[in-house]
């Protein structure tokens, strides 16, 4: 944590912010690459707004960065350079109007209030409005095994689940109708997820390849030979 650039950061910021230990080499992991490029960021939740401070130095001076929060009092970071946002994340026209209003962006970071409801409907409405190579990333993901958040049947990482077998319904033997196909690949760390999107990689075709080379050797099958036989 303490080597990560993303802690210091965090260090650096004037305002007061809590986060979790085990956040930093994620955010380094998966943010890294967007620094010191002209690049939105928008977090949902910005609280007492000590992370947007935190993410203005990390992702360096060419970064747009929006916060979105439910709080009006949040518009006081406003005269420090910030954008923001008041509204609901659950709020469909809020996000509507959002979107008219900033366009694309290249990262979307929800910290917003962590309910399944909130969780999914923000992956849900902004996933079309990520740019390609971009990311959104859900914070927080922890409260999917919690009390209190939402009906567990229904819960943020359910729905995670679904969707990863949603991808997985792209290989080439299935039925498509169902196949998921605004995100390419859905990357799991603790307490997070990573939608990334990938327009041209999550519309390939699922096929076989033969490199056609001159000499085949024929392998004997040794696939199931592990497996006991059941009499």
């Amino acid at each position: 944590m303490k080597n990560t650039k993303s802690y210091q950061s965090y260090l650096k910021s004037p305002i007061r912010s809590i986060k979790h230990s085990t956040y930093f080499d994620t955010y380094d992991d998966l943010f890294s690459r967007y620094r010191d490029k002209k690049i939105t960021f928008v977090e949902v939740g910005v609280a007492a707004g000590g992370s947007l401070f935190m993410w203005r130095d990390f992702f360096g001076p060419k970064a747009r960065i929006i916060g979105v929060d439910l709080n009006p009092d949040a518009k006081i970071w406003e005269k420090d350079g910030f954008e923001i946002f008041v509204g609901s994340q659950s709020d469909e026209e809020f996000w509507q109007d959002f979107i008219k209003k900033v366009g694309p962006v290249d990262i979307l970071l929800d910290d917003g209030g962590h309910t399944f409801e909130q969780q999914i409907l923000t992956t849900e409405l902004l996933l079309d409005n990520i740019k390609d190579k971009g990311m959104l990333v859900v914070e927080d993901t922890h409260t999917s095994y919690m009390s209190g958040f939402g009906d567990k049947k229904f819960s943020f990482m359910s729905y995670v689940n679904h969707f990863i077998d949603k991808i997985n319904q792209r290989f080439g033997k299935f039925d498509q109708s169902n196949a998921e196909r605004r995100v390419w690949s859905v990357q799991i760390y603790e307490s997070m997820v990573a939608f990334h999107i990938n327009k041209v990689a999550s519309n390939l075709q699922s096929t076989n390849v033969d490199n056609e080379g001159g000499n085949e050797y024929i392998a004997k099958d040794y696939r199931y030979s592990d497996i006991p036989v059941r009499v």
